[in-house]
């Protein structure tokens, strides 16, 4: 029993008194969450065409593939998935119309994306405009059923108001955006991670595709000859909407730094010049993603000189 007054009772930790009320003072709320991860395992969150709840893991899964999980779970239970045959994509109120089109052209290829209901469960489907069969998650190409999750995550960044981003969230951290796609789609995600930047996101990518680098370099090229902003759209071959007139606008004061892992050392490297005439083989072989692109150069460039 504790007592108070007289003889009262007293906490000591190493030597010194403790007073109770610093002891059970109600604990301060902790930080909201300020960082969304997209993981490179995120196929995985698709359960037969559904997201899987966080308790449909093992305890040995990835926090950070769960939590994901549970997510976009939740964006799919209180929006689309409420009723049968919502759409997904295109979806007007989240993105601009010119990345809906590029999306299309390059990933789904005329199919929508559609909530549908197969027996008591729900499930995503492709449907083509104008036809009554679907196609469900099994059938979807590799590209197709590594993006769908990566897009659900970028519609949970993007508030469907006027609201341009999720005013807690700082950072955005995606994991190899370019898993699956053919180069074409890649360009396509590469242009949905400007619109996160242009909205005041800071964004970190894992790559193992010099496709990211390339765009990377080229931006950097831009900014330091001060070209105009208009030149981050040609990069895409996109239509200059005064939309994406604006995104490029923001985009072009944006600082990209590079990093480089080398396996061998555990060390990491700042290649952020991404010089192809640098003197250290990291940054002159950005990490390593051009060094095969250079290699095969030189031995055709041989094969040529020597057999005429």
């Amino acid at each position: 029993v504790w007592r108070i007054g007289d003889n009262s009772s007293a906490i000591i930790y190493n030597g010194e008194p403790l007073e109770l009320s610093t002891l059970i003072q109600r604990r301060r709320r902790s930080k909201k969450e300020s960082l969304f991860f997209i993981p490179a395992q995120r196929v995985l969150t698709l359960g037969r065409g559904w997201p899987r709840p966080f308790s449909d893991y093992g305890a040995s899964d990835p926090f950070s593939v769960r939590d994901f999980s549970e997510k976009i779970r939740l964006l799919m239970e209180t929006g689309w998935g409420r009723g049968e045959g919502g759409e997904i994509f295109p979806q007007t109120r989240r993105l601009k119309n010119e990345l809906r089109k590029i999306l299309d052209r390059t990933v789904f290829h005329g199919f929508g994306l559609r909530v549908d209901t197969y027996g008591s469960q729900k499930r995503l489907v492709l449907k083509a405009k104008g036809a009554e069969s679907t196609l469900p998650f099994m059938v979807w190409s590799a590209g197709q059923r590594e993006f769908v999750p990566l897009l659900m995550g970028f519609y949970w960044l993007l508030p469907p108001t006027k609201v341009s981003r999720k005013q807690d969230v700082e950072w955005v951290v995606i994991e190899e955006p370019e898993a699956g796609l053919h180069p074409n789609a890649i360009s396509a995600v590469l242009l949905l991670i400007l619109d996160l930047l242009a909205r005041g996101y800071r964004v970190c990518l894992s790559t193992h595709s010099p496709h990211v680098l390339d765009v990377v370099w080229a931006l950097k090229v831009i900014r330091e000859h001060q070209a105009p902003s208009i030149k981050i759209l040609d990069l895409f071959n996109t239509r200059k909407t005064d939309p994406m007139k604006e995104m490029a606008d923001a985009v072009l004061g944006k600082i990209a730094c590079v990093y480089y892992f080398d396996q061998k050392t555990g060390r990491t490297h700042d290649i952020s010049g991404l010089d192809p005439g640098s003197e250290e083989p990291s940054e002159a072989g950005w990490g390593g993603l051009s060094e095969f692109s250079g290699h095969v150069a030189d031995v055709v460039a041989k094969v040529v000189n020597t057999q005429g």
